[in-house]
């Protein structure tokens, strides 16, 4: 298992996203100047649950922790690094993609969420290529099928070994009953532009395509025979680093394991605090503003490393995410609040934004972007209380916008000295934060009237109260004393008694107003209908195809169509 060995109550694994190189049971990471190698090498037997064997590089969700950590301690630890091989330690194989014994045995809910992290981790890639300038080149050296298939598409270039073996594949149609569910289908024809009748091709046979065939239909780039398969990949290599628009210079900073305490009644970082209500099935998620100013300089900055406020505060809450996404299956609310001097959080957006051109600070706010989009498809109702001695500013404010409903007190409370609550945009709510349809939460709250964003817009650098907030479209509802704790308990209570299966579906449809993007469709289309088929007795009933996979027993299908 990722991480440390625990059990939850009722017996279910504590399953930890936090892991380091160090402790790396599945990959190799290799840095030799700007080129990086990672070797997926997986463990047959290091898998999180017991039941299945990780064979032919097939992957589990402990898989995909470590490769998401190694790509995120490849934009924060080496800066020199612009290009990241992707390669199989195993002869004659890629990867054989997501394990089947691991998903004929696993929950619904753990298919999905370990779908869901796969996704996330994949477009954590191409975030890399595009926003970073590490570009991604995959090595494929035998067989790619499936999820394997998957993790390719994801990179900026492939190279096929040109042995008469070596194929890529996406066989879940036709062996599975379930699709490609990690962005395959979608990547295929979006962003490769394989032909529809070509991919209908590919997608329903098994044995998949090698050779020629694959660079001609576009489903890999090129091809090398063995024998010059390596020097291929050193050009190659050479060739995306003098395009690569990486501008790291120096050292890079070391993200350091975060402190936290894990109990029963929730998590507890630096500056994040997670509070669990199960009787309520609430989790409370408290922000801390930092303490002091951001430093005056970009040296002040890297001497602080990864406990600088906007990185450690990011790191903090994407692990408390992650953490009630696949370990707290039953809380159905996640209330964010937040507290502390707003002045400060303010200097810190002002800090990124007058320094955007430095490395580190581009990818703190690409960080931060990442962690939003979490939030933003994690299958909870979001809800926001802008409270006495909040501070949803700027970045924070991101919180806001990004729940399905925020309260604001108007005034402050009876015997509460701290000051009423108030709302102050910053730059970084226009522009640096979009969701994954490519809008930012502002952009896609005021769909009806583009002048509502402009009259925002101009509230820039002001502080905003309640009955303002409510007036200009930033908070729900805004509620004086007397009514704020009836109103707040009533929808608690009735939110919660609401079917966890028809509200998912409601909040997914409403959150992503406006058009699509590739990333939207992988999250929306292709997710939705693979979260489907996975409780569909073709796939995962006894008789289904992911049951009887390698028995030898042919499933057994319902032929209607639905």
């Amino acid at each position: 298992m990722a991480g440390e060995d625990r059990v939850l109550a009722g017996g279910a694994k504590f399953i930890d996203f936090q892991t380091d190189p160090s402790r790396y049971k599945h990959w190799k990471l290799d840095v030799e100047g700007d080129v990086a190698t990672l070797t997926m090498d997986v463990n047959e037997n290091g898998g999180l649950f017991e039941g299945y064997q990780l064979k032919l590089n097939s992957y589990d969700l402990g898989v995909d922790i470590e490769l998401a950590d190694a790509v995120q301690r490849l934009r924060f630890e080496h800066p020199e690094v612009k290009v990241v091989v992707l390669r199989s330690g195993k002869n004659r194989v890629f990867c054989a993609g997501a394990n089947i014994r691991m998903l004929a045995g696993s929950t619904h809910a753990h298919k999905v969420n370990f779908c869901k992290f796969t996704n996330e981790t994949r477009n954590g890639l191409e975030d890399s290529s595009e926003n970073s300038g590490q570009r991604f080149i995959t090595v494929v050296n035998g067989t790619a099928a499936g999820g394997g298939y998957e993790l390719a598409l994801a990179t900026d270039h492939i190279i096929m070994a040109d042995d008469g073996s070596a194929a890529v594949s996406l066989p879940e149609v036709p062996l599975l009953a379930v699709l490609p569910g990690t962005g395959g289908l979608t990547r295929v024809v979006d962003k490769r532009k394989v032909r529809r009748d070509h991919a209908d091709f590919f997608c329903t046979i098994e044995e998949g395509i090698k050779g020629k065939r694959a660079v001609a239909w576009r489903l890999v780039d090129e091809i090398a025979p063995n024998s010059k398969l390596e020097a291929r990949i050193a050009d190659r290599a050479k060739e995306f680093a003098a395009k690569s628009a990486r501008n790291g210079n120096g050292k890079g900073i070391q993200l350091s394991p975060l402190k936290r305490t894990v109990d029963a009644n929730g998590l507890r970082y630096g500056f994040v605090g997670v509070d669990i209500n199960r009787e309520q099935r609430i989790a409370t998620i408290t922000i801390a503003a930092p303490e002091a100013a951001p430093p005056t300089d970009i040296d002040g900055m890297m001497a602080q490393g990864a406990s600088f406020w906007p990185l450690q505060v990011a790191r903090e809450l994407d692990d408390a995410i992650l953490h009630l996404r696949i370990n707290e299956l039953e809380i159905a609310m996640l209330v964010f609040k937040s507290h502390g001097e707003a002045a400060n959080v303010l200097a810190a957006d002002a800090f990124l934004e007058a320094n955007k051109s430095h490395w580190l600070v581009n990818e703190i706010r690409h960080y931060w972007k990442r962690v939003l989009k979490r939030i933003d498809v994690t299958s909870r109702t979001l809800v926001t209380l802008v409270e006495p001695g909040s501070c949803f500013v700027g970045t924070l404010a991101e919180l806001v916008f990004a729940a399905d409903r925020s309260y604001m007190l108007i005034g402050s409370r009876r015997g509460d000295n701290r000051p009423a609550p108030q709302i102050t945009l910053s730059a970084m709510n226009f522009g640096p934060y979009p969701m994954s349809h490519g809008l930012t939460r502002l952009e896609s709250r005021f769909q009806a009237d583009p002048a509502d964003l402009d009259r925002a817009k101009a509230k820039i650098g002001e502080a905003v109260d309640a009955e303002e907030a409510e007036e200009l479209g930033l908070v729900t509802f805004a509620l004086d004393d007397v009514d704020w704790d009836d109103e707040v308990r009533v929808f608690f209570e009735e939110r919660t008694s609401f079917s966890p299966d028809g509200l998912t579906g409601m909040e997914a449809n409403l959150r992503f107003v406006g058009p699509e993007t590739m990333e939207s469709k992988i999250f929306s289309r292709l997710t939705a209908w693979q979260n489907w088929i996975f409780q569909r007795p073709n796939a995962v009933g006894e008789e289904g195809a992911l049951r009887r996979y390698g028995t030898g027993v042919k499933a057994k299908f319902d032929m209607t169509r639905v």
